[in-house]
This record gives structure tokens, C-alpha cells and sequence, in this order.
């Protein structure tokens, strides 16, 4: 049994859960704000309900709070992105798999997560429509465009294998889906590699393509809640994070002043 391996888990007081988390935060060994807390959380859940433990300290890990982004979100310019995706699209064995991965990123604003849980039926090939499975449990119709669809199309004629009903799979045997978006961040280190383009922030994730999108629609002119529309934001107030790069935009979210008669 776990717990006679690890000595008497009962003898763990929440006083030395919070320490823990206080100690390891202190220390900066945590990439995120909820990591730690959420392992933790999952861990004495388990423990408890598997008859290890007395009680579920779970319940005794405070919330973490997540603090809202400030800075200007991070992008890289249209042409960057072009020459990320044709990177993409050579690699040996995958490059249709990939290319077709990041476009779905960069033309559609996909979350990682949403593209690998992307199945083969979501897809309304009549209508041009796609199914996204998104952020809590929450379903969305978007168009396919013909680049998108295209590219799909060849991916799974030339190059997809298996039976998974998941559209993007695994390239051995036996073929199958990905157990997350992280194979979104290891095929974006390897073109940022192959074409020498610099990541706009140390930490290499799929979110940049999605910021970068949002960012060159604003700079042609959409609206703050044209791209709302297209990122699926459920609060326009999402959005306005990027209206840090273009003032103009900012100003038009400005309320009136109150006045009082002519009197400002």
C-alpha cells in the first residue's frame, strides 16, 4: 500500500498542507499559480477515497487565486507565423499532421486542447462548419475555411493511420489520440528551431499564435467584439486585453463622462 510506504499519511495536519504550498511558492517552484495546490488537491482526494487516509485534506487547500493578466499579450507579426507554419508543413512523416494543427491555431484561434479533441464526425463537410469542443464543456460551430479544410483533407488522405475517431493522431502504432495539447508546444519549439525565429517569450506555447491572430484582426480593423467572436470569448472584458495595442480601439470602450447642465 501507498500509505505504508510513506509512513502514517493521517499524521499530515492542513497546517502542513498550507506550509508546503506557503515553503514551495516561496522557493519559486511553481510555473503557475494552481499547479501545486491542484496536484495536492487531487492527491488527498485520492487518498482519502481509496481508503488511505482518514480524512480528505483536499478540502483543506485553499483556492488559488489566478491574477488576470496585465501585460500586453505577447504576438509574433502575420509573416513569422507564415514561415512557422510552412516549417511545419516538411517535417518528415507529420508535416501534414502539423501543418494542418497550427493553421487550425492561427487561422481559427484554437486552444491546443481544442485541436487534439477535435473528431473526425465534428467535422460538417456540406456546411463547412467545425465543431470545438471547448473551455467548460462548452460546444461551438466555427466556419472551415478552404485553406483550413484543405489542409485537413490532405492530412487525412496521405498521411493519417488508424482507427481513432479522434481527427489527429499519433504517428506509430497504434495510432492513437493525444492524451493532451502538448504536442502543440513541441512541434512550435521545433519550427521556431528550423526557422531560427526568435519566441516572443520564454515559455513556448500554442496561446501565442492565438494572441497573434487577435492582433493582426485588430490592426485591420475588426472590432474589439468582431474578435471576441472569433477567440469565443463568453465576456467582452477578455477581449479588451488586447486593446492595448491600438489606443483608438481603447478610447471607443471609454463611458462618457457625467455631467451636470453644460458643466463638465
Amino acid at each position: 500500500m501507498l500509505g505504508s510506504a510513506l509512513g502514517d499519511l493521517d499524521e499530515i495536519t492542513p497546517e502542513d498542507v498550507v506550509s508546503f504550498i506557503l515553503e514551495r511558492r516561496r522557493a519559486g517552484a511553481a510555473p503557475r499559480e494552481k499547479t501545486i495546490p491542484s496536484h495536492l488537491r487531487n492527491l488527498f482526494v485520492f487518498l482519502f477515497w481509496s481508503g488511505q487516509t482518514e480524512r480528505n485534506l483536499g478540502r483543506s487547500i485553499p483556492p488559488s487565486r489566478q491574477p488576470k493578466p496585465t501585460a500586453i499579450p505577447r504576438y509574433l507579426p502575420p509573416e513569422d507565423i507564415q514561415r512557422l507554419i510552412e516549417s511545419a508543413r516538411v517535417t518528415p512523416n507529420t508535416g501534414r499532421r502539423n501543418y494542418a494543427m497550427l493553421l487550425l491555431l492561427s487561422r481559427l484561434g484554437l486552444r491546443s486542447p481544442e485541436v487534439v479533441a477535435i473528431q473526425l464526425n465534428d467535422i460538417d463537410w456540406r456546411r463547412g462548419e467545425i465543431l470545438i469542443r471547448g473551455k467548460r464543456q462548452l460546444h461551438d460551430r466555427m466556419p472551415l475555411t478552404d485553406e483550413v479544410g484543405r489542409a485537413i483533407v490532405d492530412y487525412i488522405q496521405n498521411e493519417r493511420r488508424g482507427s481513432d475517431r479522434a481527427l489527429f493522431v499519433l504517428s506509430r502504432a497504434p495510432y492513437s489520440r493525444f492524451k493532451n495539447g502538448q504536442i502543440v508546444n513541441l512541434i512550435l519549439k521545433d519550427v521556431y528551431d528550423a526557422t531560427g525565429i526568435a519566441p516572443p517569450q520564454s515559455y513556448i506555447g500554442s496561446h501565442i499564435l492565438r494572441h497573434s491572430l487577435a492582433t493582426d484582426l485588430l490592426r485591420k480593423g475588426a472590432s474589439l467584439e468582431e474578435i471576441g467572436d472569433v477567440l469565443r470569448h463568453r465576456s467582452q472584458m477578455t477581449t479588451t486585453i488586447y486593446a492595448q495595442h491600438d489606443v483608438e480601439a481603447l478610447r471607443g470602450l471609454a463611458q462618457p463622462w457625467p455631467v451636470e447642465g453644460d458643466v463638465r
